[in-house]
């Protein structure tokens, strides 16, 4: 591992007897899946500025969900000498070579929010609770539905995040734990049957294949009958989803919108909810986790351990990585401003 070095200004200490902020000094390489969702966007400019805040030298990339060049660009970061990789993988399975490499280079690796898989390299893991994420989406969803629809039974269907990203299994794990009771007892409906991630999951989180499926599933089964919820893990599946109702009439006349979950807090999605369409989100503050990301990156080069508060979660196939989880926030009509406006993620002319 290449040392990790402070600089301190001698002058301030002879005229003011100040004692002058450490300034690191490291090259930290970070690549990211894609620019297609703004949750991505916001991470790589977190990072960049608090990396950079804190003397780093930063090289941010995006692979724009081609596996192929995630992988050359992870390994160009390596030739450049970058002491850490901070990767938020596209596929959290194929990157087990690219890893063996930056070991051999001496570059640590830290996951970045979606836990890389296969590979004894991966040294810690920054993220959020994402089983409890998938928790406040069913409960949201669960409360909505009583609102909106009075006692239930309710006819949901459910969808599902990316079958390559490890943290969609969490989601949808997460949200089960509250809904799979539900089903049992009759209060909550799947009219499709269709359940389980291998049948639900929606490749690369794409708004278009998740519309297409909802228009399917409307086509297929509620012809008769309405639906009432739909348990979706990520805004851009959302927006998608919500497409599609209104396609065929829902939010509208006498047919009251569908409650609609989500995640991001994204502004589309957040406009969507102030109109009524899309019931709720779960924030997740990128500054927060990039801050425990420059943390770790201190801890490393330092050569002290980073702060970690799950040892037990996130086994990877083949090693339980290191991890640190922040809170998840469930956002509605109710909460939005105080937890978007007032933590100053967003300003109020972004969303009105």
């Amino acid at each position: 591992m290449k040392k990790f070095l402070t600089a301190v200004s001698a002058a301030a200490f002879a005229v003011t007897a100040f004692v002058a902020p450490a300034i690191a000094e490291g090259f930290v390489g970070i690549s990211m899946p894609t620019k297609s969702s703004a949750r991505w966007i916001s991470d790589g400019n977190s990072m960049v500025e608090q990396f950079e805040a804190a003397g780093y030298e930063v090289d941010l990339q995006y692979a724009e969900d081609d596996i192929p060049n995630q992988l050359a660009q992870i390994e160009n970061m390596i030739t450049k000498g970058v002491d850490v990789l901070v990767i938020a993988a596209i596929d959290g399975t194929t990157l087990s070579n690219a890893l063996e490499n930056a070991a051999a280079a001496g570059t640590a690796v830290i996951a970045y929010d979606r836990l890389i898989r296969d590979s004894g390299d991966v040294d810690y893991y920054a993220t959020f609770d994402n089983f409890k994420v998938g928790v406040q989406q069913a409960t949201s969803l669960m409360n909505g539905l009583k609102e909106r629809f009075g006692d239930g039974p309710y006819n949901v269907e459910l969808f599902g995040g990316s079958p390559d990203d490890n943290n969609a299994y969490f989601f949808y794990d997460g949200a089960m734990s509250v809904l799979q009771p539900l089903i049992d007892d009759g209060t909550v409906v799947v009219q499709s049957g269709q359940m389980g991630m291998d049948t639900v999951g929606t490749l690369r989180w794409d708004g278009a294949v998740a519309q297409a499926r909802m228009d399917n599933l409307l086509s297929a089964n509620y012809t008769d009958n309405h639906i009432q919820g739909v348990l979706s893990p990520y805004d851009g599946l959302s927006i998608g989803i919500l497409s599609s109702l209104k396609g065929v009439g829902y939010g509208s006349g006498d047919q009251k919108m569908p409650v609609v979950s989500g995640q991001d807090a994204e502004v589309p999605s957040v406009k969507s909810i102030l109109a009524g369409e899309q019931h709720s989100t779960v924030f997740k503050d990128t500054r927060e986790l990039a801050r425990v990301t420059v943390g770790m990156v201190d801890a490393i080069l330092k050569e002290t351990d980073p702060e970690i508060n799950d040892n037990k979660t996130y086994n990877n196939g083949v090693k339980v990585v290191p991890s640190y989880l922040l809170e998840p926030v469930a956002v509605d009509v109710s909460n939005w401003e105080n937890v978007l406006i007032g933590s100053g993620y967003y300003k109020m002319d972004q969303i009105k």
